[in-house]
């Protein structure tokens, strides 16, 4: 990048929040996945108007601009594969409102996760979207990856709570899109349309989210089942028996065992997959249907249901399910995490083919995630110093997104699409809708300067 368009960007910004050394660099060159690719700046934008600025600048100058919160996506959405600017939103991060009497909170892109949770809940008020990673992700990425969590069976995922947005188009010009009220139909549904859509429509500077009422009681079971079979056919037949369950979550065996140890009980042996549950509500409801679905687990084969005797106790499961990503490397050195859903009735026909694909191909492909809502997290676990596994990967990949839209199902439910899946794009979409989806990002982005390279497959140089 030319040393007077960094003094620019400089005077914009200030001194302290650009970084130009490769050292400092690299640090913004990657995400959660195994891509990376080294941006040429990497600058902290302090308000929209100087996000709007740099924008400007990009358009005058070509260069790509790349918009980042905490960096834990798992597509490559944030990594610059185009080089350029990474604009990384997190000094951005006040929660500029919590309103008790509309029921809304509006923030900045890069206010963390559990921060804004724990400030609508000093207020009585509940944030209900909760990834594994709420600790330290940010709420703009979140929204732009259309983020989810276990809790999305009851209450569904982060577009469902997005009421406005302020966003810097590709242009610089900075619109507010959507309303504060709960409903709202002038003109198209602009909000929704940059929910997931991964920086590439432009850069999201402030949001409008509804708020709940905080449920007063839950209650977590585990449940555990004999064959990964039974407890995926368990999960269609639970979700029908009217218990209602807030969250619903399925555990393979592999999984269980990197997280044995933060479990507060012991499993018995032969135990193939765990179901864990969270009912939530008034006392007595709660107290009712978790007697309910503790029977009902019971007559569907289940050989261990055991309910939370303490809130902490029931806080120690839900820890064990949120830190499984990273404790699956104690099985192999590497991963690849793919979040493929599938109708509610698929599931075990999903669970039985995984398995088939993981014999095929010689590698281990443990099974975990929100199975209340289709939502499965695959993982490919491979040594990449091994070469017949580190060449398994991909086909294992292939494979498993083939089943899964044979199964009718789609290829991301909350990771998106970014750089990793983008080559398997024409097995959802047909020409005719990728090519509409290239005529919205053109109209956007006439100049392709935001976040280019991503969600769409890269044209094949040799047709």
């Amino acid at each position: 990048m030319q040393d007077s368009i960094i003094r620019e960007i400089t005077a914009i910004v200030g001194g302290k929040h650009i970084l130009t050394t490769p050292e400092e660099r690299w640090c913004y060159a990657f995400d959660s996945t195994d891509r990376a690719h080294m941006p040429d700046l990497v600058v902290f934008p302090g308000s929209a108007a100087e996000v709007a600025a740099i924008v400007r600048l990009a358009n005058e100058h070509r260069f790509p601009v790349v918009p980042r919160g905490a960096g834990t996506g798992r597509s490559g959405g944030s990594v610059p594969i185009k080089g350029g600017v990474v604009l990384v939103l997190t000094r951005l991060n006040r929660i500029l409102e919590i309103n008790t009497s509309d029921l809304v909170a509006v923030v900045e892109p890069g206010v963390i996760l559990a921060k804004l949770k724990a400030a609508a809940a000093a207020e009585g008020l509940y944030y209900p979207p909760d990834p594994a990673s709420a600790e330290f992700c940010t709420i703009g990425g979140n929204v732009a990856e259309c983020s989810g969590g276990a809790v999305a069976v009851q209450y569904g995922v982060t577009r469902d709570y997005v009421l406005g947005l302020e966003v810097v188009l590709p242009t610089g010009e900075l619109i507010s899109a959507g309303t504060r009220t709960m409903k709202g139909v002038v003109g198209y549904d602009l909000t929704r349309l940059f929910l997931g859509s991964e920086g590439t429509l432009g850069v999201i500077t402030k949001i409008t989210l509804k708020l709940v009422s905080k449920p007063p009681a839950r209650q977590t079971l585990a449940a555990g089942f004999g064959t990964l079979t039974a407890a995926a056919e368990a999960v269609s037949l639970i979700l029908r028996s009217g218990q209602a369950p807030t969250a619903l979550e399925f555990i393979d065996h592999v999984t269980l065992s990197c997280v044995t140890e933060m479990l507060p009980f012991a499993l018995p042996e032969g135990t193939a997959a765990l179901l864990l549950i969270a009912l939530e509500g008034q006392p007595q409801d709660v107290e009712m249907r978790a007697e309910r679905t503790e029977a009902f687990c019971k007559e569907q084969g289940a050989g261990l249901v055991l309910r939370a005797k303490t809130s902490e106790e029931g806080e120690q499961l839900w820890k064990a399910r949120k830190v499984i990503s990273p404790a699956l490397l104690k099985v192999k050195p590497h991963k690849v995490s793919e979040d493929v859903v599938v109708p509610l009735g698929e599931i075990p026909r999903l669970i039985d083919a995984l398995q088939g694909i993981s014999q095929k191909r010689g590698v281990i492909i443990p099974t975990y995630g929100h199975a209340g809502d289709g939502n499965i997290h695959v993982n490919i676990l491979y040594d990449h110093q091994i070469e017949a596994e580190r060449e398994a990967v991909p086909l294992a990949v292939a494979d498993i997104f083939a089943v899964v839209r044979q199964l009718q199902g789609t290829l991301s439910g909350e990771h998106g699409i970014g750089l990793t899946k983008a080559p398997y794009l024409g097995l959802e979409l047909s020409p005719a809708a990728m090519a509409l989806e290239r005529r919205i990002k053109a109209a956007f982005d006439p100049l392709n300067i935001m976040n280019p390279g991503k969600i769409f497959p890269e044209p094949d140089p040799s047709r």
